[in-house]
């Protein structure tokens, strides 16, 4: 078995890095030659438990995108994020469930639940990969990321629930949404408490290949330990790599230049191997087709993966527009309160309830004063990232299942009440439908892509405005930071020496090239060393970095945006280090 899963990862990852280098979806290729390949007889056929797949791949694969994505879109978009990722997750199982029990009534409605569990949850791994190469503009982006990772804790809770059930346990519909509440809070808890004592250790240690080790370690323990105190493990890892992530520029730049090729090369290897063992399931779902029932699973198969592809787009367009009608109806009762006079007379009342408590109990009081929003910090609130009609064309498209419907459904044919036909079915369907959506709907996106003419010009014009506005800031904040040290290097270094702080300060500021130092000072003791040099560097370096995360909180600053600011920061703190490394030692 380790030989042969050496092999298997040896090939997928030759196949992704071939796609790779043509500028193919690597999914979508890995998938296609693994099916292929599975009739060779010499291509060992895979058998994974199901519950040890989804503890070995997901929690990775789910803290290296929660690192990525933009916490403060995340939360702009949490609302269409939602709607994706839990209620569209519980009416696709709900109607995937109800049309496999009138076409399979052996199933029975329990089983047929599960397997609509089974099937609910997109993968956006290929879904990702396919817009970020074709320039899908950000807001798509974000709730694609971020109903991939919200969905699968939905969909496995919906599945801990219908197996339950399965096996016997009688529970009440309030028993199932007490058991996603628990898994909700208990998950986040879990996954905050991890997050936050991760990103102490990535402050306090200077060891980057350390922290590296204890990032790839920890994503399991939260998962497990969310999982063991009945929580959700998926929500657990979620929150620690948006905590994580959010902190991250808060670290020393080593460990961000450690960690980023860490997680790419980690993400690879993971999908290249998830396609791959997708594919390779094939004869396994043909050796599940019984004789006597192979033309109705088939048929179920393709009903469930025709109702997949049409209750996502069904229920996107109705519910996109009941979000924006309410959103309205929010704005009209804001602004009607405002010119009532009500929105005043409630921010007074709060005013004074807080003055009350806090001279009932000093003790407990916030020292801070209260900051009242503005009017359009207010609107933002009230409203969510638009999108049109295109944007959710290309959502409603980028449904492709992946490796959780699969690990799942391997995982539900062991149940023990679950006869053997119904366990084949549920292997069957699931195999289907996430090859089914990986070919259909992953071949087809960028044609609809491209057709419907989705790109991020705006994304760009956008970020040109705030690219001009923070690094005006920058050049202020930078002017400001020189002028205090100059003034500390004529007192440390003398008057004499001020032509090396000038010309260096010109340097960094790009104005002009290093001046000729021939007017060095003649005292040694109290020349300028390399060292206070390269201290002026870092403090002009953070002064920057400071300025962008400050824009960033402020919500004036896209946070990709901000992250590739910060990585050509990092480049420029690296190299201060590369020539400080090489520099000859025995000059003064």
């Amino acid at each position: 078995m380790d030989a042969e899963l050496f092999y298997v990862l040896v090939g997928a990852i030759s196949v992704a890095a071939f796609a790779r280098w043509r500028g193919w979806p690597a999914p979508l290729l890995v998938t296609v030659v693994a099916l292929a390949a599975s009739f060779l007889p010499f291509v060992p056929e895979l058998e994974i438990d199901g519950h040890l797949l989804l503890n070995l791949v997901l929690p990775p694969l789910l803290y290296s995108a929660a690192l990525d994505v933009s916490f403060v879109g995340f939360k702009r978009s949490l609302p269409q994020i939602r709607r994706l990722g839990i209620w569209l997750v519980l009416i696709t199982a709900l109607v995937v469930g109800l049309v496999a029990w009138l076409i399979f009534p052996s199933l029975t409605l329990p089983g047929a639940l599960l397997l609509g569990a089974i099937v609910a949850p997109p993968d956006a791994v290929s879904a990702a990969a396919i817009g970020r190469k074709l320039g899908l503009p950000r807001r798509v982006m974000t709730v694609l990321s971020g109903e991939s990772m919200i969905n699968d804790a939905t969909s496995l809770t919906l599945y801990r629930v219908f197996a339950a059930i399965v096996a016997g346990a009688t529970l009440s519909v309030w028993d199932g949404v007490w058991q996603f509440v628990v898994a909700v809070v208990l998950g986040v808890a879990v996954g905050l408490v991890f997050g936050a004592l991760l990103h102490q250790l990535r402050v306090r240690l200077s060891d980057p290949v350390v922290i590296g080790t204890f990032g790839l370690l920890v994503p399991f323990g939260a998962y497990a330990i969310a999982e063991h105190l009945g929580g959700s493990g998926v929500l657990a890892v979620v929150a620690m790599g948006l905590y994580v992530g959010y902190n991250a520029p808060r670290t020393d730049y080593t460990t961000r230049q450690q960690e980023t090729p860490l997680w790419l090369s980690a993400d690879f290897l993971l999908e290249s191997f998830v396609f791959a063992y997708i594919g390779l399931q094939l004869p396994r779902v043909i050796s599940d087709l019984g004789r006597e029932s192979v033309g109705e699973i088939l048929l179920l198969a393709g009903v469930v993966l025709v109702v997949v592809l049409l209750v996502r787009p069904a229920y996107i367009y109705p519910a996109h527009a009941w979000a924006v009608w309410m959103q309205h109806a929010r704005l009209r009762r804001w602004e009607k309160a405002v010119a009532s006079g009500e929105w005043e007379r409630r921010e007074r009342r709060d005013d004074e309830r807080r003055e009350r408590f806090a001279a009932k109990h000093p003790e407990r009081a916030v020292r801070r004063p209260r900051r009242r929003p503005t009017p359009d910090e207010i609107r933002a609130r009230l409203t969510e990232p638009a999108l049109t009609w295109k944007d959710n064309a290309v959502i409603s498209w980028a449904g492709m299942r992946g490796v959780v419907t699969l690990a799942t459904a391997l995982a539900a044919a062991d149940l023990a009440e679950l006869d053997a036909e119904a366990s084949h079915a549920i292997v069957v369907v699931a195999f289907v439908v996430t090859v089914g959506t990986l070919l259909l709907q992953g071949l087809t996106l960028p044609v609809l892509i491209r057709g419907l003419g989705v790109a991020s010009d705006v994304d760009e014009a956008q970020d040109a405005a705030e690219l001009a506005a923070v690094r005006a800031r920058t050049r202020k904040a930078g002017a400001e930071f020189l002028d205090r040290k100059r003034t500390e290097w004529a007192g440390a270094h003398g008057e004499r020496d001020l032509s090396i702080f000038d010309a260096f300060a010109k340097r960094m500021t790009k104005v002009e090239k290093e001046t000729d130092r021939a007017q060095e000072a003649e005292d040694a003791a109290a020349r300028p060393t390399y060292e206070d040099l390269v201290a002026l560097s870092r403090g002009w370096l953070q002064v920057r970095r400071e300025i962008l995360l400050e824009e960033r909180d402020a919500g004036n600053l896209d946070e990709e945006l901000m992250r590739e600011l910060i990585t050509a920061m990092d480049a420029e703190e690296l190299a201060l280090d590369t020539r400080g490394a090489t520099r000859p030692q025995s000059r003064a």
